[in-house]
């Protein structure tokens, strides 16, 4: 099976109420690089996840970490060598190895990486990656010309063969005073990773697309109208949804937000200009998410000036509408599953089981913005209404509602 790779930046896991990672035993092995002084922040937002986590340390690694520190975060004892004569007793080594879900090295040097490529077994570290059947995953860090050295490379390759997962390095400022590739990512970003790996394929080979953000209506070249959205919701969906091995096309309006990895990313600005990319992208969707705070209106003749203050004398903008791009969506002979979205003030249900039957979609995904309940947010609160009836999703974390949504839609429609 050959191994994927990686390369992330998306909102951490640590802050769901409940992680894909729930349960899961970490081994967590940490060589001789200087980005291991991550890694007591990294075991403790595993722990956060809700996973056991247990830290086995390289002779190079004490020099950067301390196993005091480890062991406070995690409540287990550092390992560090093979020749521990109270431990290895009972061949305490082969029990970590079975023990294991998985086996992730963070940092993995290139030392690491070369010994782990050619099967050694000369310490306590690389000799668990031999005795384990767990998952194992690295992330490499080191110096940006070790890592495009033809050796390194080539012992990344021949790890790749064997299946063993890579979250890529990032680009950044390195320890050698260089901005080069070679960082390892942020202890948040790696656990979302690891959790991206736990998530179960539900959409795979499935197509999935989903809108996201305001759009902007232009009044003039400096003043505009728009609907309040961050975008978090519709990019969280996008990235669960490639989790879960889905095709992705995330179309999205103006936001504050990294694109995840992996997914086609079409930005736009108009409400007109989602309309033609989501025509453009539509034939052969699965699922469509319609997930995007789109202007019902524009204006209908946009000044190519500013426009001046003119005394006490009031404003007079005509509006005409905007494309209905579900409805458009829902009217498409052959077509996937379509789900509206409804941020409602008041009579939540009500509004949303009217806009079902409106839009003629299968379903709308609802939530309320009460006094700004949900904008801006990290958590939300959905229901899914549908011609079956109502199904509650509880307020927590947008990246793990993301989740329960596609998980349930997956379970219905696919």
């Amino acid at each position: 099976m050959d191994a994927t790779i990686y390369n992330v930046n998306m909102e951490t896991l640590t802050d769901r109420q409940t992680s894909p990672l729930q349960g899961q035993r970490i081994l967590l092995g940490i060589s001789g690089g200087i980005a291991a002084y991550k890694t007591v922040d990294l075991a403790r937002k595993l722990a956060q996840a809700g996973t056991q986590v247990r830290c086995v340390l390289t002779e190079g690694a004490t020099h950067f970490v301390s196993a005091t520190a480890l062991q406070a975060v995690t409540g287990v004892a550092v390992r560090h060598s093979l020749w521990d004569e109270a431990a290895e007793a009972a061949m305490s080594h082969i029990e970590l190895a079975r023990w294991a879900d998985t086996l992730l090295i963070a940092p993995a040097t290139a030392d690491v990486m070369a010994r782990l490529a050619h099967g050694m077994a000369n310490d306590l570290l690389t000799t668990l990656v031999l005795a384990t059947q767990a998952k194992i995953c690295i992330a490499p860090a080191m110096n940006g010309q070790m890592w495009r050295h033809a050796a390194t490379q080539a012992n990344l390759g021949l790890l790749q063969q064997r299946g063993i997962e890579v979250l890529m390095p990032e680009s950044g400022s390195l320890a050698c005073g260089e901005v080069d590739t070679g960082r390892m990512p942020e202890p948040a970003s790696i656990v979302d990773w690891l959790a991206g790996l736990a998530v179960p394929p539900l959409w795979q080979g499935k197509k999935v697309l989903i809108t996201a953000g305001p759009t902007v209506e232009d009044i003039d070249p400096v003043r505009f109208i728009a609907n309040r959205s961050s975008g978090k919701m519709g990019y969280a969906l996008a990235q669960a949804a490639r989790e879960m091995g889905a095709e992705v096309c995330l179309i999205s309006g103006p936001t504050q937000l990294t694109p995840p990895t992996g997914v086609t990313f079409v930005a736009v600005r108009s409400a007109r200009e989602m309309f033609d990319a989501v025509q453009a992208h539509f034939v052969g969707t699965d699922l469509m998410l319609a997930a995007a705070a789109v202007a019902d209106y524009r204006v209908e003749q946009i000044a190519e000036q500013k426009l001046k203050k003119q005394g006490e004398q009031s404003l007079t903008l005509t509006l005409v509408q905007n494309p209905d791009i579900v409805a458009w969506a829902a009217a498409q002979p052959n077509r996937g599953k379509v789900i509206a979205f409804a941020a409602e003030t008041e009579n939540l249900i009500t509004h949303a089981q009217a806009k079902l039957q409106r839009k003629g979609v299968d379903a709308v995904l609802a939530n309320s913005v009460a006094d700004g309940a949900g904008f801006d947010q990290a958590q939300n609160q959905l229901f899914l209404v549908s011609t079956q009836g109502v199904h509650e999703f509880p307020l927590t974390h947008k990246s793990y509602l993301a989740q329960q949504v596609l998980s349930h839609l997956a379970s219905t429609y696919s």
